[in-house]
């Protein structure tokens, strides 16, 4: 089958076709044939390098953590109805660039008849991960909510289901094509963050009060501007570090503040918790009610194209590879 290596750290040239074995599942797990392939900033931090002190994955390896496709193949102790079903998987951080990748069953979620593997693909990682944040974070009826990187995959659906609790929306992106993709999305406003008086702008939608609620998908120096941005009282989800890292919080500030501050453990959930809020996700997109937005695709070869479109900030949505 056709796979797709990191062969060394490095940029996405490192990123090379190869030719593997089909996997075989074992106890347990599923063999999955990839119609699309889901695509993470964190695919890049881990290509090239930056991320080595903290995740233990090394090269040669085959990259990805999710995928959309059909079981082919099921291992032991799995029951055979599984095989020909349509299903989201998650694949343990390595093994999704592929024609084929195996997961264990508990990481499998089955995807509605009436929603294209396409639209799933796009919800395997980000739709639980936006829904496992409203959650957590509590939006409510009313609210100002600021949600940064708005215009990626994640920062969509925030956008939407911020919207959709009865909240006031503020994105906040870079370019005039992502600001217009974030208004499309039903936000209230859109901000270049890139513009020195961003802030501003968005202390002057809130009659200077600050967004009650920060989505923070962008982390770093952006982020920091948001966390001295919000509400007094209200709540700031640290989840993103695109920049390479989080925003910078003081413990001083959020208690004199009385802000509550949650980061990426928000989105590091339990099989059980996975499951379910990835079939929410998946069951609300089949519905209509929510609608992520896949920007742009590249087939599986052209992966090294779509890495270097992601690391420029060129894209918009979500970025798939379609086997």
């Amino acid at each position: 089958m056709r796979a797709v290596e990191v062969t060394q750290f490095g940029g996405p040239e490192v990123l090379v076709v190869t030719e593997s074995p089909e996997p075989v599942p074992g106890p347990g797990q599923v063999a999955v044939a990839a119609a699309y392939v889901d695509t993470l900033f964190m695919d890049i931090q881990l290509r090239s390098g930056a991320w080595k002190d903290f995740f233990p994955i090394r090269p040669p390896y085959i990259p990805g953590d999710g995928v959309a496709g059909t079981v082919v193949r099921v291992g032991p102790g799995v029951d055979q109805a599984w095989a020909g079903r349509r299903v989201v998987a998650l694949t343990q951080g390595v093994g999704a660039y592929a024609e084929q990748t195996v997961a264990t069953l508990d990481q499998v979620v089955a995807v509605p008849d009436a929603l294209d593997l396409k639209v799933a693909a796009a919800l395997v990682h980000d739709g639980r991960t936006a829904y496992a944040l409203a959650e957590s974070t509590g939006v409510r009826p009313g609210e100002w909510v600021l949600v940064l990187a708005a215009a990626g995959g994640l920062g969509l659906l925030l956008v939407q289901l911020a919207q959709a609790a009865g909240a006031r929306v503020i994105g906040a992106a870079r370019g005039s094509r992502k600001l217009e993709v974030i208004l499309e999305h039903s936000a209230e406003l859109a901000v270049d963050y890139s513009d020195v008086g961003w802030t501003e702008q968005v202390a002057a939608a809130t009659a200077g009060r600050g967004p009650d609620v920060v989505f923070d998908g962008a982390g770093g120096l952006i982020g920091g501007q948001a966390l001295q941005l919000t509400a007094s009282g209200g709540r700031f989800s640290a989840h993103g570090a695109p920049s390479g890292e989080f925003a910078d919080v003081h413990v001083d500030q959020v208690r004199h503040r009385q802000l509550t501050v949650k980061g990426i453990e928000q989105a590091q959930l339990d099989a059980g918790d996975g499951s379910r809020v990835t079939a929410q996700a998946l069951t609300e997109a089949a519905a209509g009610r929510i609608g992520p937005l896949v920007g742009q695709t590249f087939p599986l070869e052209k992966s090294a194209e779509a890495h270097a479109a992601i690391e420029a900030r060129a894209v918009v949505g979500k970025t798939l590879l379609v086997i």
